[in-house]
């Protein structure tokens, strides 16, 4: 009886076979483990569900390794073939044999007669509907950077607000930096913190995102220390008419006052009603549009470009 599935990609936020893996760990009721011989530990039949060309050299070498040690005392899930020699010794030491597709089935049968040929269900991991109430939170920005804290602050704003709510996550990477353990801890910390009413969003193209903007009722940004002037979400909310709710401190944009046209969370005993929220959002257009819109800062680097 298969025991363990196990991946080489772990992380089902950022690999489709890693996504897969959960799922299909979920139904059999075993868990996930990495294809390494210290995390396969005392597994006694693991299922390696596995695509050969997203391993390095040694990561591959290593398994070829531990393959021929336990021949015939697991089983192989391939999601692709690409004709290796180490993928020929693994389809020949494996107990048994399952391939995603009618393809990799009539490649490998000559090989392994008595392959099964199967395929991949649908691996939506949260399958929710979005749930239509009062208040709407958009927050995006990078993975990196989700100060919790203040997140449970602005839960217990939207509790004491009355109102039901949503809050819609968006998140983005610097370049060279991936959706860590770190990121997976703290957006389930805000599922915890909001009992569940989160929705992750992924990547979201600038059209997304524009429009996420002027649907919501508050852009939740939060920073380190505070709102800097250099910040293009906030002022992209700013310039949508987006009520922001955020944290200043004296190093943030001197022109920005808390209830006038942004929510300083630090400052906030509870939220506004739906007529100031108004207000704050032209407030905010305004002030984004005639100090910190393009033209404004064009106007003070041509003198340098004429020079």
């Amino acid at each position: 009886m298969i025991d363990c599935i196990a991946g080489y990609h772990l992380n089902p936020w950022t690999c489709g076979i890693a996504k897969f893996n959960a799922i299909l760990a979920r139904h059999l009721d075993v868990p996930v483990v990495g294809i390494r011989a210290v995390e396969l530990g005392d597994y006694r039949r693991p299922l390696f569900s596995v695509k050969l060309s997203e391993f390095t050299d040694r990561d591959a070498a290593d398994l070829d390794v531990w393959g021929a040690a336990h021949a015939g005392r697991f089983d192989l899930f391939l999601h692709a073939f690409d004709g290796s020699v180490i993928e020929k010794r693994l389809v020949a030491a494996a107990a048994r044999v399952y391939c995603g597709n009618r393809e990799l089935f009539e490649q490998l049968r000559p090989a392994r007669p008595d392959i099964h040929e199967l395929f991949c269900p649908g691996t939506i991991l949260s399958p929710q509907r979005f749930q239509r109430t009062d208040l709407s939170v958009f927050t995006f920005g990078m993975a990196h950077k989700i100060r919790v804290p203040l997140y449970r602050r602005l839960r217990d704003l939207l509790e004491a607000s009355g109102h039901s709510y949503s809050v819609y996550v968006s998140t983005a990477l610097h370049e060279n930096t991936s959706f860590d353990g770190s990121f997976v801890v703290r957006f389930e910390e805000l599922q915890a913190i909001f009992n569940g009413q989160v929705y992750f969003m992924g990547y979201l193209s600038d059209t997304a995102v524009f429009n996420h903007l002027m649907d919501c009722t508050f852009l939740a940004a939060f920073f380190e220390k505070g709102l800097r002037a250099n910040n293009t979400s906030v002022n992209a909310a700013m310039e949508c008419g987006c009520a922001v709710i955020t944290n200043l401190d004296e190093h943030s944009p001197a022109g920005l006052v808390h209830m006038k046209n942004v929510i300083d969370i630090g400052r906030c005993d509870r939220l506004p009603d739906a007529k100031l929220t108004e207000r704050i959002r032209r407030a905010a257009r305004d002030i984004a549009r005639a100090e910190y819109g393009w033209e404004q800062l064009v106007a003070q680097l041509r003198p340098a470009v004429r020079a």
